[in-house]
């Protein structure tokens, strides 16, 4: 899954350039209708398990992550509905960041940019982005430290699956869909955490896990696969013609 998805003209925040711009927050989640999964952090499991399949995949240079299902079909996310809202109590942090987002510079640095096609761009109404001195207004500031303790997150998130990688839990898993009026499709590529596996592991991986908190994140996840269910139900009640399902 891409970025793209959201953004589609992210551009670095420019000081001189978006000075006079504000920010109009909106309920609409179009920008994400596209989406069939998105990135999770491990922070985000406890409330994510309870409505969301959580799974894992390899993205961006064989990096294994763990992500939401949001759909079945290939450009499909179930949990934007017709109105443009949100259809589950808990909004993933990857969402609520739009529409900023950090972007690597040169030198390993982060930038945060913002996407200039959001609709609630103004210059009139809405949060403005800096003050009369071109300060940063406690908006930014919001945003700003949003998105950084989005990446520390994540960052510790990656820290856990490269854990998983290296403990041999993670096993693929192929899921065949069933629709009430006979219909049936595959999804293929999720990996899920083994469990005939995890229960073999050594005394000390095992203790390690537990202690890093590593173990409750196992359980959330094996707990949210039972959501696939769900994904199934939403996708019935659109009787929309099926396409290819991706890999997340």
């Amino acid at each position: 899954m891409s970025d793209a998805m959201y953004y589609e003209r992210p551009v670095l925040l420019d000081r001189g350039k978006h000075r006079k711009l504000r920010v109009k927050p909106g309920s609409s989640f179009a920008f994400a209708r596209k989406a069939n999964s998105l990135y999770l952090a491990g922070v985000e499991f406890n409330e994510a398990c309870k409505e969301y399949a959580i799974v894992f995949t390899r993205g961006a240079q064989q990096k294994t992550v763990p992500v939401a299902m949001l759909g079945l079909r290939s450009r499909e996310n179930l949990f934007v509905d017709a109105a443009e809202h949100w259809a589950a109590t808990y909004v993933p942090a990857f969402v609520r960041r739009y529409p900023f987002v950090l972007a690597e510079l040169p030198g390993e640095s982060l930038g945060v940019c913002i996407d200039e096609a959001y609709g609630g761009l103004d210059t009139q109404e809405g949060e403005a982005l800096f003050d009369a001195k071109g300060a940063d207004t406690p908006f930014l500031k919001n945003a700003v430290d949003f998105l950084t303790r989005y990446q520390q997150e994540f960052a510790r998130t990656e820290g856990f699956c490269r854990r998983l990688e290296q403990a041999g839990l993670l096993t693929e898993m192929n899921a065949k869909a069933q629709l009430v009026d006979g219909r049936s499709f595959a999804v293929n590529g999720l990996l899920v955490v083994d469990e005939k596996k995890l229960m073999a592991l050594p005394d000390a991986v095992a203790l390690s896990l537990f202690r890093a908190g590593e173990l409750h994140l196992i359980s959330m996840h094996l707990a949210s696969l039972s959501n696939m269910q769900k994904l199934v139900e939403l996708m019935a009640q659109r009787k929309s013609p099926l396409q290819p399902a991706p890999k997340p």
